[in-house]
């Protein structure tokens, strides 16, 4: 297991306890951490690494706002090539997107940096330690730990940091270092399985990004009729929504489609294409998944839902022609 080399004088103890091996009983020593992409997630990320007692020695990263937040959250800690932080640290935390991740561990691998003993995790939910295996191949030891929470870089990113689900995706001998480290960034780890990696993904995606265009959307779509402070409006409405959609799943669902009024989705539809045609299949889309599992979960009856489905269908074949 790695740890910080030793220098005259200095112990050397464990720093994480090692795949099969009880933790040492003296506080965990420092690892030297180098940050590849110190954007939104990794500089936060390092932060609250640093706070934990391991030292931030390096980070990598080009555009104006990375060295901001680098300046920023890991005061000090000097912007250096990535294939230079990867050899000065025993813990590189990958915090790059998901596209350049694949090529940047391969590239690494390349240069002959990688060493046995390393720990290396990257923080992306669409991908587990296939990605990784470049590195593997060369001993480290890989983990995938994404927090589950949405990045702004903003100063509240810290702070949600706090207590933020992490999934955890790791050899089963690792699984125990996997989330100590989640734990000291003051994370809280659930365990998500290699073959699911992606799913569980495109769940977050669903549910985060999604999201925000939604309010978007319907902010625009208040806007357009004539509400000037659209937040106001929509804030109550969505926190309420949320909270019924955490709690009660479909049976938390209101509305026109859980009503089965098939002419106020007609009305709705209409207006839409007179006054905001760029919304209609969006709309049509989401009430047409909305119909299907109120269906499902028995909030509408099949002579409710039939029609609905009817109006939607031709809707967008109408606006496909």
């Amino acid at each position: 297991m790695p740890v910080r080399p030793s220098r005259a004088g200095d112990a050397a103890p464990s720093a994480l306890p090692a795949a099969g091996l009880a933790p040492a009983p003296e506080a965990p020593a420092r690892l030297r951490v180098g940050v590849i992409g110190a954007g939104r997630v990794g500089s936060v990320l390092g932060a609250a690494l640093a706070a934990a007692g391991h030292d931030v020695v390096a980070a990598a990263g080009l555009s104006a706002a990375t060295r901001e937040r680098a300046a920023r959250l890991l005061p000090g800690v000097p912007l250096r090539p990535a294939d230079e932080v990867v050899a000065d640290s025993d813990l590189v935390v990958l915090a790059v997107p998901d596209d350049t991740l694949p090529g940047l561990v391969t590239g690494l691998a390349e240069t002959g940096r990688w060493r046995r003993g390393q720990l290396v995790f990257h923080t992306s939910g669409a991908h587990g330690l296939a990605v990784l295996e470049p590195a593997e191949r060369a001993g480290v030891l890989p983990l995938a730990l994404h927090p589950a929470m949405t990045f702004s870089g903003g100063p509240e990113d810290a702070q949600r940091l706090s207590a933020s689900p992490f999934g955890v995706t790791s050899r089963p001998e690792h699984r125990a270092v996997a989330e100590m480290l989640v734990l000291e960034m003051g994370g809280e780890p659930f365990w998500v399985a290699e073959a699911d990696r992606r799913l569980y993904h495109a769940a977050l995606v669903t549910g985060a990004n999604h999201l925000v265009t939604l309010v978007a959307e319907a902010a625009d779509l208040l806007r357009t009729a004539g509400v000037d402070a659209p937040a106001r409006v929509l804030g109550p409405l969505l926190t309420a929504a949320l909270d019924n959609g955490l709690r009660r799943g479909d049976r938390g669902l209101t509305g026109p489609v859980s009503r089965g009024d098939v002419g106020t989705v007609r009305d709705h539809l209409e207006t839409l294409a007179e006054r905001a045609p760029e919304s209609v299949d969006a709309y049509v889309a989401l009430a047409r998944r909305t119909t299907e599992r109120a269906l499902a979960a028995g909030r509408l009856r099949r002579q409710e839902a039939d029609p609905l489905l009817d109006l939607l269908d031709g809707s967008a074949e109408e606006a496909a022609r």
